[in-house]
């Protein structure tokens, strides 16, 4: 079965689906459109610059995050999947997994 990005595909179960979940969720609330985890919203007319800075502070209010120097570039927030590995990320340990 092929998927489209314009139409959300299913998430795994886990923390990781969790927050795509949440993101897909807050995409949709804040822009009146559903959206794939792999779709670009920020590509062909998506959201602005001015978003991203939302989506930043939704970040980290809800996960307890601090996104912050190169961890700001905009292909970090270009798709749900990528946003969600920021938040993975940045929620391990300073020594990595495990640490």
């Amino acid at each position: 079965m092929t998927t489209s990005p314009d139409h959300p595909v299913p998430e795994p179960a886990g923390d990781a689906g969790r927050v795509r979940t949440d993101l897909l969720r807050f995409l949709a609330k804040h822009t009146g459109r559903d959206w794939a985890t792999n779709a670009d919203v920020f590509g062909n007319g998506g959201l602005s610059s001015i978003f991203a800075m939302e989506l930043v502070v939704h970040l980290e209010r809800t996960y307890g995050i601090a996104i912050r120097g190169a961890d700001l570039r905009m292909d970090n927030f270009r798709t749900v999947q990528r946003m969600g590995a920021l938040v993975e990320r940045l929620r391990q340990p300073a020594g990595g997994p495990g640490a």
